[in-house]
């Protein structure tokens, strides 16, 4: 078995001696591990650690569903939806690495393209929206939205979440979407701040495919992938979304349960 430990770049500083840690275990188990600081070093590995927040795991997880890498994730951010493990459990995640017989939860991705070309994936969401910044800002925009071909919605809004059920502990629930549990076949449309009573998040098959389009020149807007902006849109521009070939592989405790992480964690968040 070869292990990786993937970190935020600020991580290490205060927490050298909890990597070495790491290191010293696993190897007195006769397990290889390596930092991983480019994802090329992804290649081969069985496991990845990831010490850190959700935004630390969403910065390597479609690397790691492309390479079939397992990831165990350790919070050491604000929320950590994505990690199953507290920092104080980290020799149970150790020893559950170490044993080789764990559980794990498969996670659904979005493949997002773009019609003048570029294709995205989205562990968490893809995220049509106006642009707030500078020179670039632009009000409220008008989206189309379809799904397999039938017209949702003209939403007037600042923009539209397309969201898997591990995203929709995210950006959607903020917008006020549903929570979706991670098992479920189901991806999440939902508007962020519409300017319609009757525009609502709705839920529909991952089966089905959504095309999204502009229908005014009103700035420019970003399609932004798991929180991070990829490119504009333009006025002739249209996206489509639909459930892609790959999933995150996640490594969870033996007696997880969602209900009990989701309460824990929106109390945490409350705070």
């Amino acid at each position: 078995m070869k292990v990786g430990v993937y970190f935020n770049a600020n991580f290490i500083g205060e927490n050298k001696a909890y990597i070495d840690r790491i290191f010293s275990e696993l190897s007195s188990s006769n397990i290889g591990c390596i930092i991983v600081d480019d994802v090329d070093k992804l290649c081969g590995l069985d496991i990845l650690i990831v010490l850190g927040g959700d935004g630390t795991i969403l910065t390597i997880a479609s690397e790691c569903a492309a390479r079939g890498v397992k990831v165990i994730g350790i919070n050491y951010g604000h929320m950590g939806f994505l990690a199953d493990f507290e920092p104080n459990q980290l020799t149970e995640a150790l020893q559950i690495i170490q044993s080789g017989k764990f559980s794990t939860e498969k996670r659904s991705m979005l493949e997002v393209c773009h019609s003048a070309g570029g294709k995205y994936y989205a562990l968490n969401d893809a995220v049509i929206q106006r642009n707030t910044s500078g020179d670039c800002f632009s009000n409220t925009i008008n989206l189309h939205a379809e799904i397999d071909g039938s017209t949702v919605d003209n939403f007037c809004s600042d923009g539209l979440i397309i969201s898997t059920p591990t995203g929709s502990t995210a950006y959607s629930l903020a917008a006020g979407g549903a929570v979706l549990t991670p098992e479920l076949e189901a991806f999440i449309m939902t508007p962020i701040c519409a300017h319609s009573l009757h525009s609502r998040p709705i839920v529909f098959s991952d089966k089905s495919t959504v095309k999204v389009k502009r229908c005014d020149n009103r700035g420019t807007l970003n399609l932004i992938i798991d929180g991070r902006a990829v490119r504009e849109i333009n006025k002739t521009d249209f996206i489509t979304i639909k459930k892609a070939d790959r999933y995150v592989e996640f490594i969870s405790l033996p007696d997880g349960n969602f209900f009990n992480k989701l309460l824990y964690k929106l109390n945490v968040w409350g705070k």
